[in-house]
């Protein structure tokens, strides 16, 4: 199954039809857009439902689409300031891609891997680019490292259709991450692996497109419906603290340049973060991570206090086996609208 073929309808799932730009529209005649043909903006297709989604059609008539104008080279003064002061590299994302590309390549040599919220390569994360693994990038906004534009809410490709799903600084600019789960499950391919990593004490950024933290425990709920391989946080108490006062010099307005310069001394909190104990350094982290697989295996949440007691087990990250369902009881009902 090619690309085209494993797109879907955003709305109804059904298959689409139609090839090259500004022809591709939902083949099912009851779907109500099958009336009208999907937008292309910089030779990629708009597969929106604007009716269901945040983002407006309007702004794809004439521009490359929403978040187009944003700064994703890695360069730039402020980029480089605020590498120095917390490390400008997430440690844990490098070693997760190279897992899994590692599984994948053991898999299939034609396995498809989708990046939802693939419009720039996340920094460190290269391993997945180097051809071995079929990269499927979708993004609100066209970008060479995109396939086709979406929103993930409903995301435009068949069930069971992809390999592995990276999800990584994504989850807080959606309204709502249980269907974005939702959504992802739906997608993966039966022993299907996801890795999402997400801000837990972050402050607001990218605006308005900003709604949501978790919890290592929320995080983990949120993708209660897979089993875990491992998770743990991403960045700790340390480079929160770094962020904080940075954020603190901007809240008394002295702009972003100048309340980076006085953040710039402080620069070593963030080498505070491996001395740390593992529970409350997960309990103050800058954000959290999971890496799953779709088995059938998920959690219950009986298993929610056994997971927060665990994390005080290992000063590195958490691996932990988990429970058939039928041992756990029956799990939350998964949302509506997925």
């Amino acid at each position: 199954m090619n690309l085209t073929e494993a797109l879907c309808c955003p709305r109804c799932r059904g298959p689409l039809c139609g090839e090259g730009p500004g022809r591709l529209r939902c083949a099912a005649t009851e779907c109500a857009m099958s009336g009208s043909r999907f937008l292309y903006a910089n030779g990629q297709p708009v597969l929106i439902d604007f009716e269901a989604s945040i983002f407006y059609r309007e702004s794809y008539l004439h521009s490359r689409g929403v978040g187009a104008e944003r700064d994703d080279t890695g360069r730039g003064f402020g980029k480089t300031m605020r590498s120095l002061i917390w490390g400008g590299r997430n440690r844990v994302a490098p070693r997760i891609a190279e897992d899994l590309a590692t599984r994948l390549r053991g898999r299939d040599p034609r396995a498809r891997l989708l990046v939802i919220g693939g419009g720039a390569i996340g920094a460190g994360v290269e391993k997945l680019y180097d051809g071995a693994i079929h990269v499927i990038g979708m993004d609100v906004y066209a970008s060479p490292n995109t396939s086709f534009i979406a929103d993930a809410h409903a995301i435009p490709l068949r069930a069971e259709s992809v390999d592995a799903v990276w999800i990584q600084a994504v989850l807080e600019h959606v309204l709502d991450p249980d269907v974005v789960a939702e959504e992802i499950h739906r997608v993966l391919k039966p022993n299907g692996l996801i890795y999402a990593d997400t801000p837990f004490l972050q402050q607001v950024h990218e605006g308005a497109y900003d709604f949501t933290r978790f919890t290592l425990s929320g995080h983990r709920w949120l993708f209660r419906d897979f089993e875990e391989i491992e998770t743990g946080p991403v960045g700790g108490a340390g480079t929160t603290l770094a962020q904080t006062i940075r954020y603190t010099f901007r809240a008394l307005g002295l702009g972003d340049k100048i309340a980076t310069l006085l953040t710039l001394p402080f620069f070593w909190l963030r080498f505070l973060d491996p001395l740390m104990a593992r529970r409350p350094n997960a309990d103050a982290a800058a954000g959290v991570y999971f890496f799953g697989q779709k088995t059938g295996r998920g959690i219950g949440p009986k298993d929610m206090l056994d997971f927060y007691e665990a994390q005080a087990a290992s000063p590195v990250r958490l691996k932990r086996k988990v429970r058939p369902p039928a041992a756990v009881g029956p799990a939350f009902p998964s949302p509506e609208g997925a």
